[in-house]
């Protein structure tokens, strides 16, 4: 496929900033997802599929003969995050940004979408929009849903940006890429009673106290070891803010984070364990949420990736460990594609994913659509073959 032109990239730029200025957070998605289903019917799209796992929005293009399936993924999601930049298309809904960069994500596919208008050889993309991911939410709804039978891929790409690293610099790693994680919240139930009196009531207190120090200590191992775990206290909460009582309930909240499923499954055994040793008098309740698989890039598709990354001559950046946040990504890895999350360098200088001031780097739209759309070519033979 031949590249953008510079009247595509100025449309597209124009629509990456119209999605900025009205972010919608994980579940809310609907007017984002209704304008992108508008802009792959207008792109020609063979087929579309509308409220995948919530506001899910996905796109058929098809090739010439019969093949395998592409997926590419990107995602719908702003965060619950007030912008603070100065940018004339600055979010305008208080509260809430695109400050992950999941516009331009968005908009890199609708590129895609433009260059697809000369179908491939062979087999049919999908272009997945994915409702919910920074909740880790979207990605398990969407593979619940009745019709992704009709879009499971054989292979399936996806790319985040990456501040920190040299603009359009293609970072690659076979096997854990972005680590499993999920949120463990614990409500501790005693008895309040007057605080002059502490004796006649059960304090969650002392079992709180235990528990702050002894949950980090999980965390062994350091990024790139299987073994590698980290648990971070995020919140905690003891009774009410009075004088007069001595509390009866407590909360704390710790994200677990790992190399593996497998080293994650150990890491919550460890942690239910602590648990029900600290608190013999409390009644618990122990809640999981943002529930992440890992990231597991798998080595064929990693290496078409670097073959067209390699034929376009982009700077390649060969990551020897995997990145410590999370990615929704994983799962669609874990349904049996063959998967690969690619991480591009968006800015030395640039400011950090979920910084207030963080806005996606424009350049990187077509640069992507034309990776993208490489991957495509290699994967099922480009219009020519």
């Amino acid at each position: 496929m031949t590249g953008l032109t510079q009247q595509q990239c100025a449309a597209l730029t124009k629509l990456r900033h119209d999605l900025h200025r009205r972010p919608e957070v994980s579940g809310e998605e609907a007017l984002t997802a209704a304008l992108i289903a508008q802009e792959l019917a207008a792109l020609g799209a063979d087929r579309i599929w509308r409220g995948l796992g919530g506001h899910g929005v996905a796109a058929e293009f098809k090739g010439r003969e019969d093949g395998p399936t592409v997926l590419l993924r990107c995602e719908l999601d702003g965060l619950p995050i007030h912008e603070t930049s100065d940018h004339a298309y600055r979010s305008e809904i208080v509260g809430k940004g695109h400050l992950c960069g999941h516009d331009g994500h968005m908009v890199s596919l609708l590129g895609v979408a433009n260059l697809l208008a000369t179908r491939p050889a062979t087999g049919r993309v999908i272009l997945l929009f994915q409702p919910a991911e920074e909740t880790g939410a979207g990605a398990k709804a969407v593979i619940a849903d009745p019709r992704w039978p009709e879009i499971r891929p054989d292979y399936a790409f996806a790319y985040h940006n990456v501040p920190g690293r040299p603009l359009g610099e293609i970072g690659l790693r076979a096997g854990p890429g972005n680590c499993a994680s999920r949120g463990m919240q614990i409500l501790l139930e005693g008895k309040s009673t007057h605080a002059a009196a502490p004796q006649d009531g059960v304090s969650p207190a002392r079992a709180m106290a235990a528990l702050m120090e002894a949950l980090p200590k999980l965390g062994t191992g350091t990024i790139g070891d299987d073994e590698f775990a980290l648990c971070t206290l995020t919140h905690a909460r003891l009774g009410e803010p009075t004088f007069g009582i001595a509390p009866g309930q407590g909360e704390l909240r710790v994200t677990l984070r790992c190399m593996t499923d497998a080293r994650m499954d150990a890491l919550v055994r460890d942690a239910m364990a602590l648990v029900a040793q600290n608190t013999p008098d409390l009644t618990t309740e122990v809640h999981w949420h943002d529930i992440f698989l890992s990231v597991a890039n798998d080595t064929e598709a990693t290496a078409i990736a670097r073959h067209v990354a390699q034929d376009q001559r982009r700077a390649i950046y060969d990551m020897p460990t995997p990145m410590s946040w999370s990615e929704d990504f994983g799962r669609v890895g874990g349904d049996g594609a063959k998967a690969t999350l690619l991480y591009v360098g968006a800015g030395q200088d640039h400011p950090q994913l979920h910084n207030p001031d963080y806005d996606f780097p424009d350049a990187l739209i077509p640069a992507m659509a034309d990776l993208f759309s490489g991957i495509i070519d290699r994967t099922l033979g480009s219009p020519q073959s």
